[in-house]
């Protein structure tokens, strides 16, 4: 995946496990420190790519618990004790992760470890160099939160290219969904990169335009 030329981050993505999940790693270029978020499967390609990247990964920060997102977290930190941040109404999602993993891979898998420390909306994502501010984006889970810094948007599986994530496994909320991305996501700049959970990036301005579930939402709304 491209590496968007912004400031001093760096920033690659790497597609992983069976649900073909985008894991993003951002680092910064003086400092070396570096944060995974969305670590769903194959640990060891991760590490990999963070060490290509010269990156010493600090956090490990979780987008929601769903286990294409979350089955590599224990891989990553136990290999560089990183500290796993999650939102509280992720906690039982993740939980049960080992056991969804067993249901629909056949996978046998060691349980996600418990968070070290729990991201609310406005809370700051920080290694030296590096901010990420938390923003709560409930719909796909009720936990879902996005993470933006400097015209980057790591959208996790609430909003992608031309779509926006599913509401119909437990927890989800369609109309919830809609709300967060139309009056969260939307404020941000129409410059915005979005990087998702899934697919291709595209732009905060490009699905204003032409994201058929927004333009539907936004309709809906001027007729009301």
């Amino acid at each position: 995946m491209a590496e968007p030329q912004v400031s001093e981050l760096m920033v690659r993505g790497i597609v992983v496990g069976v649900f073909a999940e985008n894991c993003w790693i951002i680092g910064s270029r003086r400092t070396r420190e570096g944060i995974v978020i969305d670590p769903g499967d194959q640990a060891g390609e991760i590490l990999k790519l963070a060490k290509d990247m010269g990156l010493n990964i600090k956090v490990i920060a979780n987008s929601h618990a769903h286990v294409d997102h979350i089955l590599g977290v224990r891989g990553v930190q136990e290999a560089t004790g990183a500290k796993f941040l999650l939102h509280p109404q992720e906690i039982g999602i993740a939980r049960s992760a080992a056991q969804t993993a067993a249901m629909f891979t056949g996978q046998t898998v060691e349980p996600p470890p418990e968070p070290d420390a729990l991201l609310v909306d406005g809370d700051e994502v920080e290694v030296e160099g590096v901010k990420l501010t938390v923003i709560h984006t409930p719909g796909h889970t009720p936990g879902s939160i996005s993470f933006y810094t400097e015209g980057m948007l790591f959208s996790g599986d609430t909003l992608f290219r031309g779509s926006i994530g599913r509401t119909d496994l437990p927890g989800g909320d369609y109309g919830q969904e809609m709300s967060s991305i139309v009056t969260r996501l939307l404020e941000l700049p129409d410059e915005t990169v979005v990087l998702p959970g899934h697919m291709q990036e595209t732009k905060i301005g490009i699905e204003r335009q032409t994201n058929p579930f927004i333009l539907e939402e936004l309709a809906r709304r001027r007729s009301k």
